[in-house]
């Protein structure tokens, strides 16, 4: 496992980290003693950085998670989790104000067990974008809000969580220097989409660590393929399932290169995937610690061809 330092922040986070919206049962229902073996299974593997947030199984995924570190010491990871967007009886809801902001730290750290946060991100800032205030609203009251918890010694860093590149510049280009201390951005940095490539020179020199997440793609790069919600259009999810067959004829799962490709890159400090499942946990770190096939990695591109960097809409 290679440890990265996230931006300035003095964290050496693994450069694969655990995602665990899955233990909020997002994508299958799950068991929680299946949960609570995956978040051992990463730990055990080397990996030191989790993220959750409150949206994920409407606080399901913060709940299941506490009771997983419950059995962990304290110093094996740090831990990520949100503000922003939430849900309840299935309905989803977004609140960015300075106040929910604050409220909302001290309920995910009642529901995780733990007395401090080490990364507290906004999450999704794009869906403030389309609500009254837009993102200026981010910049005016949501991490600011973050910002005095920090200096309270409640959180240790601030970040910024998007699917658009563009709004993660927008908003740190009008906040005061050294706020955003991170950024999480999902599905730009994969096989079918090498985007955030384009902006790792912009966040550098800001001294702004950088997550990537989703290194399938949200099942776009999978044996599998995507499930009936996923928002890509159908040329990218076909030029997608072609490259997977390609990879299997290849007796290479294209998951096993995804993840690879995934982390290969020195100046992305980590990337995330979630699995429920400690075996695909474990499968996981072992590819991880593997460089990819470099020349089908090249062949799958060429296979996606001008379906590379489409993109779609968060949801």
């Amino acid at each position: 496992m290679r440890y990265t330092e996230l931006g300035k922040t003095g964290m050496q986070i693994s450069h694969l980290s655990f995602g665990a919206s899955s233990l909020g049962s997002v994508f299958r229902e799950t068991r929680e003693a299946e949960s609570f073996e995956a978040v051992e299974a990463a730990i055990e593997g080397g990996i030191n950085f989790i993220d959750v947030s409150p949206y994920y199984g409407h606080y399901k995924a913060e709940t299941v998670l506490g009771k997983a570190l419950r059995r962990i010491p304290r110093d094996k990871y740090y831990l990520s989790t949100k503000v922003g967007r939430y849900g309840k009886d299935g309905v989803n809801t977004w609140d960015y104000s300075a106040r929910r902001a604050t409220e909302s730290v001290y309920e995910s750290m009642e529901r995780l067990g733990v007395d401090y946060i080490d990364l507290i991100n906004v999450h999704d800032i794009e869906f403030q974008a389309a609500l009254p205030g837009g993102l200026q609203k981010v910049v005016d009251e949501t991490l600011p809000a973050l910002v005095e918890l920090k200096r309270k010694g409640i959180v240790g860093h601030v970040g910024i969580t998007d699917l658009q590149l563009e709004n993660l510049c927008w908003v740190i280009d009008h906040s005061e220097a050294g706020t955003v201390e991170s950024v999480l951005n999902f599905c730009h940095y994969c096989l079918n989409d090498d985007k955030l490539a384009d902006y790792l020179d912009y966040f550098e020199s800001r001294g702004i660590g950088i997550i990537n997440a989703s290194p399938l793609s949200m099942g776009l790069l999978s044996q599998r393929g995507v499930p009936s919600w996923h928002p890509a259009p159908r040329p990218l999810v076909e030029a997608c399932a072609k490259a997977a067959a390609h990879c299997a004829a290849k007796q290479y799962p294209i998951e096993k290169l995804a993840v690879q490709y995934a982390v290969s890159n020195p100046r992305i400090a980590s990337t995330l995937f979630s699995s429920a499942n400690p075996e695909n946990v474990k499968r996981n770190i072992a590819w991880a610690n593997e460089a990819p096939d470099w020349t089908l990695v090249e062949e799958v591109k060429e296979i996606i061809g001008n379906q590379q960097r489409v993109s779609w809409a968060n949801s």
